[in-house]
């Protein structure tokens, strides 16, 4: 038989022990606290195995899923008739190599190498829209100047754009990256067929033979 001293001894050191775990957890409770408000951006710049950080204006993924936007410190500065940052962010959006020199070509054609330009808009050398035409086009969209019948919701038939990559409205296809993916999708289902008006019917006859043949 033990004790009532003994007892009352066991007690106290029981106590005694769940008292110093009890500040051993609150103590390492605010170490862990400190280190995550102090320490954040060193936690944050550890390296993540088996990924590579963004090294261009757009985290890319493959078509058709989507693309996150993401910018860096140096963001392309767009001017009208240059196109040479255009291969490699053709190239991550999933473009062939084969197919760039003409993708080049076709930019240039028809917005001059301006993101934000929409049928009929007049753009100064900074990309900068300063007028307009008054041509009735205006749903003629971004880089590769893709129509709404590609993307609009509110036009008959079926806006692939919309349907497959969910960009749906004037605004998302002005986005550059946006733009390059659906003119790979048009192309993957039509090839140039969407830029070359000598495949659109015997109606284009006289723009087949005004447009300058396709490199």
């Amino acid at each position: 038989m033990v004790s009532i001293s003994e007892i009352r001894q066991r007690r106290k050191g029981a106590n005694t022990e769940m008292q110093n775990k009890h500040k051993k957890s609150i103590i390492a409770g605010l170490a862990t606290y400190l280190a995550l408000a102090t320490g954040v951006g060193t936690l944050l710049a550890q390296p993540v195995p088996d990924m590579e950080p963004p090294s261009t204006r757009w985290v890319l993924m493959n078509i058709p899923d989507i693309i996150e936007s993401k910018t860096t410190d140096k963001p392309i500065a767009f001017k009208h008739g240059d196109v040479s940052w255009l291969p490699d962010l053709a190239i991550k959006v999933g473009w062939p190599k084969k197919a760039i020199p003409r993708l080049k070509y076709i930019v240039l054609r028809e917005s001059g190498g301006c993101p934000n330009r929409i049928g009929g808009s007049i753009v100064d050398k900074n990309c900068n829209i300063i007028g307009h035409t008054g041509a009735t086009n205006k749903s003629d969209s971004g880089l590769l100047q893709i129509n709404g019948v590609n993307w609009d919701p509110k036009r008959s038939g079926t806006q692939i754009a919309c349907a497959q990559l969910k960009i749906c409205t004037q605004e998302a296809i002005l986005d550059p990256v946006n733009n390059l993916r659906v003119g790979l999708l048009l192309y993957r289902e039509a090839g140039w067929g969407p830029w070359d008006p000598c495949q659109w019917g015997p109606e284009y006859a006289a723009k087949c033979k005004s447009t300058p043949k396709m490199p």
